[in-house]
């Protein structure tokens, strides 16, 4: 039986995500061949251009991907602590300690900086604010913090902090060091909010 064409299509972006993703991870965005990656997802550049425009629009499709496996990855921590609070901050605090793993490091910090510019304009930045400005809303119900915090301005500042922190283990000489340095910043930046 033929597949749907809706199928193929889908097959096909994710090849080239996948064979992106690879050769994104491993030898950076600069080094990386447009004829390697299609070539290793048995595709042309063709495919390439006609799916995601060009090497640009094919690595905003490989940084999406990785962005919603983080986000993922972080409800998973998040669920398992034991008050509302702690899961706040052991969210907070995973999205800063991933900055050390060497495919997100280069992909989201490194590469996906240089290429797509400021962290805090792209397009999934907007949707992280809500999402901590939603869960500052309900830990200011819940009177874990106080009532005279500005929702909006700090769940704007959380994000910027963490990006910021982010950027900087996954660019620095030591990024063990650094993310322990940051992490320890950074849940004293969030005790401070609590009543």
């Amino acid at each position: 039986m033929a597949k749907a064409r809706s199928e193929m299509i889908a097959e096909t972006r994710a090849k080239l995500v996948a064979a992106a993703r690879h050769a994104f991870g491993t030898v950076g965005y600069a080094n990386a061949s447009m004829d390697d990656f299609t070539a290793g997802a048995g595709l042309t550049r063709g495919a390439l251009y006609h799916h995601f425009g060009d090497k640009k629009g094919l690595l905003q499709a490989v940084i999406q991907q990785i962005d919603a496996e983080m986000t993922a990855r972080l409800h998973k921590v998040s669920a398992k602590a034991p008050t509302r609070w702690q899961a706040f901050v052991d969210e907070c605090v995973a999205y800063i300690e991933m900055a050390v793993e060497p495919e997100i490091q280069r992909i989201l910090f490194r590469d996906g900086t240089a290429v797509l510019g400021d962290i805090s304009q792209w397009p999934s930045t907007n949707g992280c604010i809500q999402a901590l400005a939603d869960a500052l809303r309900q830990l200011q119900t819940d009177g874990e913090i106080g009532a005279d915090i500005d929702i909006d301005v700090t769940a704007r500042l959380i994000n910027g902090a963490s990006a910021h922190a982010a950027l900087w283990i996954a660019n620095s000489d030591d990024p063990q060091a650094t993310s322990k340095r940051a992490v320890e910043g950074f849940r004293t930046l969030l005790e401070r909010l609590k009543t």
